[in-house]
């Protein structure tokens, strides 16, 4: 399925997201990895079949690696946006002074540019909601020289990419 496909799927009720689809591929903040792996990460964690068919087919000029990574970027932050909000948001506990006791390894070595894999990242956070998430990946992108517009537009990315998988998975209910 092409991106043009994903969006003739999406009805009218949706257009501002059809649109933004569209619009966001043409974004120029990102390079090339950077956008494409933050579509293609955030279909993953977004899980709607269409859409990362569609995005799979779109993301076909990254490399072997990057793809991998952008797998491991949805896998392992489902993982830590569910732990890191949860001890956020409890506050019976001293639950942020422990230990996670969670491996994480994939974070230190991605196989792409660590600050590309901490972009996805980032995207996947605002996606699921992870407050911990976002101001950790965030600094971690900004310390490597990415501007608050490069940040925004992957956050924008992720913010797409889930309502067209919404929309789908209504359609398809």
């Amino acid at each position: 399925m092409s991106l043009d496909q994903l969006r003739n799927k999406i009805p009218d009720y949706a257009k501002d997201v059809r649109l933004n689809l569209g619009s966001l591929m043409n974004e120029d903040a990102l390079n090339p990895q950077q956008k494409l792996g933050a579509f293609l990460a955030s279909a993953y964690a977004c899980g709607n079949p269409d859409v990362i068919r569609a995005l799979e087919v779109e993301a076909n000029e990254l490399s072997d690696d990057a793809k991998q990574a952008a797998k491991a970027a949805a896998a392992i932050m489902s993982m830590n946006n569910v732990y890191y909000r949860a001890t956020h948001i409890m506050s019976s506990g001293d639950y942020t002074k422990l230990p996670a006791k969670l491996r994480m390894n994939i974070i230190g070595s991605p196989g792409v540019e660590k600050v590309d894999f901490e972009l996805w990242s980032l995207a996947i956070s605002a996606i699921n909601g992870c407050a911990m998430c976002l101001d950790a990946h965030e600094q971690v992108v900004r310390n490597a020289g990415l501007t608050t517009t490069q940040i925004q537009a992957a956050i924008r990315i992720g913010a797409v990419v889930n309502a067209a998988s919404v929309v789908l998975n209504m359609e398809a209910a």
